[in-house]
């Protein structure tokens, strides 16, 4: 049951985002902005499918490389699933706050307002911590050794774009920006 949720959160997740990006399209707005900034992003989308499919097959048994688990724990499958299920809600928060805001990647010609409210007022990179959250139950779900090195470069890369959004956030917002990062974590 555990597994299956954790992959379920996969499909979910891209849904909320593209459905999102969609919505905003059919509004005027171009939202997917990935890439645009840094081509050798595109290298992300081939390792990030071949990480879907690690999660997919060992959720409905299909041929994988890792076999073999790095623990088999039932609660912390589970406390897996409550961090599934927590990502979801930050993300989906997340999107709601955005309101018309909300790109993927850096937007460098149309930038909307800065969003400070809703999750944003607990922390700037709500969406980044949601995908931690959800990486990180798929890792207690699942617990191959390939999903930690996922996890862990998942982490390094999400860094490395908050570092490129907040460059670009204190250039762009100024002095507004910066008090907001007073306030609020970068994290949480």
């Amino acid at each position: 049951m555990q597994k299956y949720f954790a992959a379920l959160t996969f499909l979910l997740l891209i849904g909320l985002v593209v459905g999102r990006v969609r919505f905003l399209k059919s509004k005027g707005v171009e939202a997917m902005q990935f890439g645009k900034l840094d081509r050798t992003d595109f290298l992300i989308p081939p390792v990030a499918l071949f990480y879907f499919y690690l999660v997919f097959a060992h959720a409905f048994s299909w041929p994988t490389p890792a076999t073999s688990q790095l623990f088999q724990s039932g609660i912390l499958a589970w406390l897996g699933v409550a961090f599934c299920l927590a990502g979801l809600l930050l993300l989906t928060g997340s999107i709601l706050s955005f309101g018309r805001s909300f790109r993927v990647g850096i937007d460098t010609e149309h930038p909307d307002q800065l969003i400070t409210s809703g999750v944003f007022a607990y922390t700037r990179n709500p969406i980044y911590v949601a995908f931690a959250l959800v990486l990180t139950g798929q890792f207690l779900v699942f617990s191959h050794w390939i999903l930690l090195v996922y996890l862990l470069g998942a982490f390094w890369l999400f860094h490395r774009q908050v570092l490129r959004e907040e460059k670009f956030l204190k250039q762009h917002y100024g002095q507004a920006f910066s008090d907001y990062c007073r306030h609020v974590r970068r994290y949480f």
